[in-house]
């Protein structure tokens, strides 16, 4: 029998929920969880991102409501923190969804990223019957855009680039019935009212067709290239079994040799041309849906012209209808999918643009007609000694932010520095960080940049009260710092590069003090060098400079950066064979042996810039063992000598010498020109990144001792290389030290603007801070 309360029995309760909770069907899960308790009251959208809740009823239903939003909260929700305040009752007499309010209040919640097709709406568009059948667009509560669809919070229909398709009756029905899958979800659309698909030819002509996805897919089969329209932009397509669209597009898009990422049909196909682990398979069938570098397998079938001289292919999945049925149109187990863009630009997310630049590119452009509101490039994501490890946090991560272990009453700005950009925003406890933006090369990414940094600052309703950036006074970003610092009238901070790698390593593990290797191709030192293989001690108050490997010459700059026998000749100048081995490959450099008398000559009156980077070592072995004689695309040289050093053996057996802090790497060439032709490349490869690894780690461990830190960690570029990792790690843990890695931030340049932040989160606490003067 059902117990009967009096009006004395009824409370009422005020509930303000923070975290990822617009755009996540939220609000109808309240709504049905009320109903299951009996409860009265509503539930509502705030400007801030937050979720209000009142409800009214008998405590024990209140009680059983609280206790089930952990237990039963939809999938991609996160609830950060709840405030509940006991309030008199009001009288309701049913429960309902209330319209959103507009007030902007200090809400600290966002909303989530963009998720990848689900199983249901999967189902949908393949059921001949469903309404939705065969529909690009097809979406509900539980996925489809979300960053890259909205304009302004709260999460509302109207403040979205959906607000330009009114509902069709059918739709408005499932958006108002609190027991339908999309109900309030905004997306929401069907063939009927929501957004058109269309094709046209690289000059913007429409092509008439009966399906404009079939036609796309029936195009690539013959060999044209095709960019594709998504959620956060345009991709560039074409097939990956054929040749020579491969060639043709990186003639036209001016990419000599870097690796095309390429979308599989689904995971049977990615089997069959790559090896794949359980864990790559989880992270590929995620809803983040992201780039995962897959190991080639030894029947790999696709064109060499994709990555070539890679032992690992960038893959991932269909991650929206329209890809899904692009699949349905082509005979390919996979699709080149990169980027659609110019070269140092960012991706393009405006139709006329696409038709100006990537007609230059494109056969053919497979347009829809909903406007994109943020750019959001794919995520990409590399296995790292059986750790996956963040290479781009882009889309499926973006704006989800980041714990931090320590709070903060300022709001702070960070810039990143020049290459790989990622902007991030402290707020409270939480670091959120921007999508990727790419180099910052052009006037168009610096202007992405800004625009992206408005963007979060109205979503997240804030005003920076400090302004955060590299040292290099050469950066766009500095510059804009500065010019922010100014405009906005607060304090700057500049951070050097490698110390703001390592403080974005603290960030995420919330260690209150490490020994970590800071490892890359460049970053400016205090001292006005190349920096580039750092061991730093840093705490929540002070960092220090504890060693870094031996300083080279790095003669011409930037130019030893892109020819790296600069790097060899400057490191082996004292070696009498080494001039004659340059002359006889002279096409190694561009203006042959006129250009190796100048570099002598330089090095003779000392006319260099002394370098400690890590990358530019690895960089003289790849070309000492003729891997990679000219850098095309970053990393380049590097990336090939662990291709080339798979499946070595460490002949070399090299002790590591230190002297005064200083790690010697020039043993290392040397021996590998002395083994040149007794060795096999393999072999040498593989002992130079063993090498590498032992010298930092070692060290690093005698140092951790002397200064009794429980902890040592590993960062910058040099962290994605799976050989070096492995091999520091084992001999870390093997003396008994904690080791720690990335795994929520890129440890590349990407993860810089966290550590940027964090250090001056933890510098506020401590002392103010001057502002910096140009």
């Amino acid at each position: 029998m059902k117990r009967r309360y009096s009006s004395e029995d009824i409370v009422g309760l005020l509930v303000k929920v923070k975290g990822v909770v617009q755009g996540v069907g939220f609000r109808p899960f309240v709504y049905r969880l009320a109903r299951r308790y009996d409860l009265r009251g509503y539930v509502r959208n705030l400007g801030g991102g937050d979720v209000e809740i009142y409800v009214e009823g008998v405590k024990p239903s209140i009680y059983g409501f609280l206790d089930s939003f952990a237990r039963e909260k939809p999938p991609i929700a996160i609830i950060d923190h709840i405030e509940t305040s006991e309030v008199e009752p009001r009288g309701e007499e049913v429960f309902r969804i209330e319209r959103s309010g507009e007030d902007r209040v200090d809400g600290g919640s966002i909303i989530p990223p963009d998720i990848a097709i689900c199983s249901s709406c999967l189902r949908e568009l393949r059921t001949s019957s469903d309404r939705r059948y065969r529909y690009f667009f097809i979406t509900c509560t539980d996925c489809g855009p979300r960053f890259t669809v909205i304009e302004k919070l709260p999460y509302d229909r109207c403040n979205t680039s959906m607000k330009i398709f009114e509902m069709c009756d059918e739709c408005r029905i499932e958006y108002t019935d609190p027991l339908d899958r999309r109900f309030h979800a905004q997306t929401i659309a069907c063939p009927r009212c929501g957004p058109k698909v269309y094709l046209t030819d690289g000059h913007g002509f429409k092509v008439e067709c009966v399906d404009p996805i079939l036609e796309a897919g029936r195009l690539i089969d013959e060999g044209f290239i095709v960019a594709v329209k998504g959620y956060g932009g345009f991709h560039i397509a074409t097939a990956t079994t054929i040749d020579e669209p491969v060639r043709r597009l990186r003639g036209r898009k001016g990419r000599k040799g870097k690796p095309f990422a390429v979308m599989a049909r689904d995971i049977e196909a990615v089997e069959s041309f790559a090896e794949i682990t359980d864990t790559e398979r989880d992270i590929l069938e995620s809803y983040i849906r992201p780039i995962v570098l897959l190991r080639k397998s030894r029947d790999y079938y696709l064109s060499d012209l994709i990555a070539p001289n890679l032992h690992l292919v960038g893959v991932m999945l269909p991650y929206t209808g329209l890809h899904i049925l692009l699949f349905e149109g082509t005979k390919e187990p996979a699709l080149v999918m990169t980027s659609g863009n110019l070269s140092g630009q960012p991706i393009i997310l405006d139709d006329r643009e696409a038709i100006s630049k990537l007609g230059r590119i494109a056969d053919y452009i497979l347009f829809h007609d909903r406007p994109i509101v943020q750019r959001c490039d794919d995520s990409v994501v590399k296995i790292v000694d059986r750790m996956p490890v963040i290479v781009r946090r882009s889309r499926g991560y973006t704006p989800t932010p980041i714990k931090l272990k320590y709070r903060t009453d300022l709001d702070i700005l960070a810039l990143g520095c020049e290459e790989n950009v990622v902007a991030c925003i402290v707020k409270d406890r939480e670091a959120y960080l921007t999508q990727h933006i790419g180099d910052i090369d052009s006037v168009e990414s610096l202007s992405f940049l800004k625009g992206s940094i408005e963007h979060f600052k109205n979503l997240l309703s804030i005003n920076p009260k400090l302004v955060v950036c590299d040292l290099n006074p050469r950066f766009a970003t500095t510059r804009l710092a500065f010019d922010l610092a100014e405009e906005m009238r607060i304090p700057l901070i500049q951070v050097q590069h490698h110390v703001a790698h390592v403080y974005s390593l603290l960030a995420e593990t919330g260690l209150d003090e490490a020994v970590v290797v800071a490892a890359d191709g460049f970053g400016y030192g205090l001292d006005g060098a190349a920096w580039g293989g750092e061991v730093i001690y840093a705490s929540r108050d002070r960092w220090m400079r504890i060693g870094h490997l031996e300083e080279h010459p790095m003669v011409g700059g930037d130019l030893a950066t892109r020819y790296p026998v600069r790097m060899v000749i400057g490191i082996l100048r004292d070696d009498p064979r080494i001039e004659e081995w340059v002359k006889a490959r002279s096409y190694m450099l561009p203006y042959g042996e006129r250009e190796l008398g100048i570099i002598l000559s330089q090095l003779e009156r000392g006319r260099y810039i002394p370098t400690t980077s890590c990358g530019r070592i690895l960089d003289a072995v790849s070309t000492l063992l003729e891997v990679c004689f000219e850098r095309t695309y970053e990393g380049e040289p590097a990336m090939k000598l662990e291709s080339a050093a798979q499946g070595g053996e460490d002949v070399l057996r090299l002790d590591p010498v230190y002297a005064n802090g200083s790690i010697a790497t020039k043993p290392l060439i040397e021996s590998i020109f002395d083994n040149l032709g007794r060795a096999c490349r393999r072999d040498l490869a593989y002992s130079a990144h063993v090498y590498i690894a032992r010298s930092f780690a070692y060290y690093a461990v005698g140092k951790a001792s002397e200064l009794g830190v429980k902890h040592i960690g590993f960062t910058g570029g040099v962290a994605y290389n799976d050989i070096i990792i492995r091999e520091f790690r084992r001999i870390v843990e093997g003396e008994g030290v904690d080791f720690v890695r990335h795994r929520l931030a890129p440890p590349g340049d990407g993860g810089i603007s966290l550590g940027q932040a964090y250090y001056a989160l933890l510098r506020s606490k401590i002392a103010d801070q001057p502002v910096a003067s140009r």
